[in-house]
């Protein structure tokens, strides 16, 4: 495989993951175009290297701008609009949490805390749907702590727990 061909694969594989991550697969493939490139590219790199429209390109390259996975940069004496993408991978799993948190996160721990104190006769049923609800609630705070703690962590402190939990 040549170095081409491993790009157009890294683009293909970075659009399906980014499906995972909650965001569209064009988003994602324009993430990994910049993530890879040497130089900014401009709107039409973009639209040429991916055969897409310029308005599927701005809209998605403004989305990824908005994530803070990517920035707009000036080229003296140009008139277009060049991209660039973050390249530490750590900061950019950070900043995906981040977004996931707020957008996901954040708004069915809020709804949970409201229908967890739900008023009515004191049944079986009322309890066991109270106990699910708390421990569902229990469960998303945890997962906003851990979160919380992988964006506010530094690289170095991650992976030196993850490497304890493997050495044991």
């Amino acid at each position: 495989m040549n170095l081409k061909e491993a790009k157009q694969q890294f683009v293909q594989a970075w659009g399906a993951l980014g499906t995972q991550w909650g965001i569209n697969k064009t988003m994602a493939q324009i993430h990994a175009l910049l993530l890879l490139a040497n130089e900014p590219l401009s709107t039409e790199d973009i639209m040429e290297q991916l055969s897409i429209s310029r308005g599927n390109a701005n809209m998605n390259v403004r989305e990824l701008m908005e994530w803070a996975l990517a920035d707009k940069v000036f080229k003296f004496g140009e008139r277009k609009d060049y991209f660039i993408a973050e390249k530490d991978v750590w900061k950019i799993a950070r900043q995906v949490a981040k977004i996931r948190k707020k957008r996901e996160l954040e708004p069915i721990i809020r709804l949970l805390e409201q229908i967890e104190n739900i008023e009515g006769i004191k049944n079986d049923e009322l309890k066991a749907f109270v106990k699910i609800v708390h421990e569902v609630r229990r469960l998303a705070v945890n997962a906003e702590r851990l979160i919380d703690g992988i964006v506010k962590s530094e690289d170095s402190w991650f992976w030196d727990k993850v490497f304890k939990l493997f050495s044991k």
